[in-house]
């Protein structure tokens, strides 16, 4: 898959910001005022919400970002204010006095989301405010690659506002009513189905979902004014319009409701700077689910990072891969600038040494390599009886495993040829060596690698688990009569 260009994309985002409120703790009793959990704050987690929350993604991603909003003269706007600064996104938010911070406070009690409160102002705009947000738009897109539209219905998506952004050079809109965006002819847009159905001003009786929506692609593309229009369905991923071109398909993996706060400003994140950075609409869509596929395995009001979405898109294409194909995927990589860690073991039986000794190994680099030893080259190096498991299924836990990005397999007792191919930037081995020791030691450092030896934890090896196992099967054994 495709990936965004290695130029800075300059993002400009314009609309509703909000200050989102995890307040963590326990419900252990009932109040005696009424049958409800009493909860105990243990613990409260701020982030940005909103387009705020897509301008913090966007950053994450790789882009630089002018966030253009309205906040209000009170402790969450400060708070907002604040954590965006640390998270790298150039803010110029508009403070009207009088008006509240949109602020969404959740409770979660025990990991159980509880209830919801949110304190916010939808009135409209005074003139003076309006004109000096105006003021700030019109200079922040003037340097934009790209401007994405946050329209929630806060009030600072004006039809003034509108206006100021149409004939931008690409303007990609995630509105809760995408219909009068119309006028501004944006590249894309990105309402969710319920939007959809009410654009279309049908009843939502439909059992199929993206059947329903691929037998209007015309009349969205119509409705909305967009060169694309990307519809989310929740659970079941997304379907991209475009015209001329059959609807494209993503799929989702299904996550509980409350695990997706903040997964479609992700989605509009990674969508718009892959668009923005040359991808074809279709690969954007995959980046987009991809990096909403990441938050909504993580609490709160996540974030992905660019390392986060490449590594998630790696694994949509597969991680066990032959050392040719391999070959070829890391002179992209490295022609990215990420470093290249590669290492490479029987990895047997799999155990608590080998998945530290990875997760440590994965930190070093943006891409990790595991090069696993065939059965043949097992037996020779182990002896009888060795491996416990197929080189097939080594391989298959390995890829599953967070840190690991490729698996690949060697037949020969070294990885010398595989290391030739590959030319990683670093090698590393676990165990008591010394790089010395290592036979592969002169060869990386002739490719131009670096070699390092990682600890690893006592006692924790296959030959000691199996040893034990079979100690344990010979103790179970029933005596001889």
């Amino acid at each position: 898959m495709s990936t965004a260009n290695e130029k800075t994309v300059n993002a400009v985002v314009v609309g509703d910001v909000m200050l989102d409120s995890w307040l963590l703790g326990s419900a252990k009793r009932l109040a005696q005022e009424a049958p409800v959990p009493v909860m105990s704050l243990e613990a409260t987690e701020n982030a940005p919400g909103g387009a705020a929350n897509t301008a913090a993604n966007l950053v994450a991603l790789g882009a630089r970002v002018r966030l253009v909003g309205v906040v209000g003269d009170d402790p969450p706007g400060d708070e907002l204010v604040q954590s965006l600064r640390l998270l790298g996104v150039e803010t110029d938010l508009l403070t009207v006095p009088g008006r509240r911070t949109a602020h969404k406070r959740r409770l979660v009690a025990s990991g159980q989301l509880t209830a919801r409160y949110d304190e916010e102002d939808h009135d409209v705009l005074p003139m003076e405010a309006e004109q000096e947000l105006l003021q700030r738009v019109k200079a922040a897109v003037r340097r934009a690659d790209v401007v994405v539209a946050c329209d929630y219905g806060g009030g600072v998506c004006t039809p003034a506002v509108r206006r100021s952004l149409a004939g931008v050079g690409l303007l990609v809109v995630d509105a809760h009513a995408v219909a009068p965006w119309r006028e501004c002819a944006p590249a894309a847009v990105l309402p969710n189905y319920a939007e959809v159905v009410r654009l279309l001003g049908d009843e939502d009786g439909a059992v199929d979902r993206p059947a329903y929506l691929t037998a209007r692609s015309d009349r969205l593309l119509e409705l909305t004014g967009a060169g694309i229009v990307v519809t989310t369905l929740d659970g079941e991923g997304t379907l991209l319009h475009r015209s001329g071109r059959p609807a494209y398909r993503t799929y989702a993996q299904p996550a509980p409701p409350h695990m997706a706060t903040g997964a479609g400003d992700t989605y509009t994140a990674a969508f718009t700077l892959w668009l923005a950075g040359g991808a074809s609409p279709e690969e954007a869509a995959q980046a987009g689910q991809a990096a909403a596929g990441v938050v909504v395995r993580r609490p709160g009001t996540a974030i992905c990072t660019r390392h986060d979405l490449l590594r998630a898109l790696r694994r949509r294409e597969g991680a066990v891969q032959t050392p040719e194909r391999l070959a070829r995927l890391l002179d992209e990589h490295r022609r990215r600038g990420e470093r290249v860690v590669f290492t490479n073991g029987c990895f047997d039986v799999l155990h608590r040494g080998h998945v530290t000794y990875l997760e440590q190994a994965g930190r070093l680099g943006e891409v990790l390599v595991v090069a696993v030893n065939s059965d043949a080259s097992v037996a020779r190096l182990k002896g009888p009886g060795r491996p416990v498991n197929s080189c097939e299924d080594r391989m298959s836990v390995l890829a599953a495993l967070n840190d690991v990005d490729y698996v690949v397999e060697f037949d020969e007792d070294t990885p010398e040829r595989l290391l030739s191919m590959i030319r990683p930037d670093l090698y590393v081995k676990g165990g008591d060596y010394t790089p010395e020791m290592l036979p592969e030691a002169p060869l990386v450092r002739a490719l131009g690698g670096e070699v390092r030896v990682l600890g690893y934890l006592p006692d924790r090896s296959t030959t000691a688990i199996i040893g034990r196992m079979q100690s344990l099967s010979e103790q179970l054994l029933p005596p001889d009569v």
